[in-house]
């Protein structure tokens, strides 16, 4: 289950109303910041401007692949563990603006978890320490620790227990490990 906050609103739909939820400067900033992250090829300066100007929690050895598109409106709901890779093209958000609500949720991703290309990560959405997010998956719900995830709507491969089958066979039966 998904943990946000909603916030009704009256009138236009809440996109519309845009600017009485988040300042209009706030957003120009975070814009031009995303932009020049998403195309630094070094993991270091993207961390850093993260870290920095959108006030992301964001955990050592982080890797944010190209083009990764973080919330623009409140990416200070974003919190990253430590040694994650966050594959190509990926997006987090962290509002959802409909007809006549908008919502707001935290959006946790543990260490070491892995998510793959082109996934969307919807808000309120909790992802355990050392999960897998298969490409192209949209996460619209937690993912339990060391669990596999991946598909539209998002399902669980394999539980942390037959991750763990899978990684044992694996050592035992890879000939460079012999």
């Amino acid at each position: 289950m998904r943990k946000t906050t909603r916030y009704p609103i009256q009138g236009a739909n809440s996109l519309w109303q845009i600017y009485k939820t988040v300042s209009f400067w706030k957003v120009f900033k975070n814009v031009i910041v995303i932009l020049i992250a998403r195309y630094t090829p070094f993991m270091s300066w993207k961390v850093w401007m993260y870290r920095k100007f959108l006030k992301m929690k964001v955990g050592d050895h982080t890797a944010f692949a190209f083009m990764v598109m973080p919330d623009i409106m409140f990416p200070e709901k974003i919190n990253v563990g430590k040694n994650t890779i966050i594959g190509y093209h990926t997006t987090i958000l962290a509002h959802e603006y409909l007809i006549d609500e908008y919502r707001v949720g935290e959006v946790r991703i543990g260490d070491e978890v892995m998510i793959g290309a082109n996934s969307t990560i919807l808000p309120g959405v909790e992802i355990g320490d050392r999960a897998t997010v298969s490409a192209g998956t949209l996460v619209n719900r937690n993912v339990p620790p060391g669990s596999f995830v991946g598909g539209n709507p998002m399902q669980v491969i394999y539980t942390k227990e037959e991750m763990e089958k899978r990684r044992n066979h694996d050592r035992l039966t890879d000939p460079l490990n012999k």
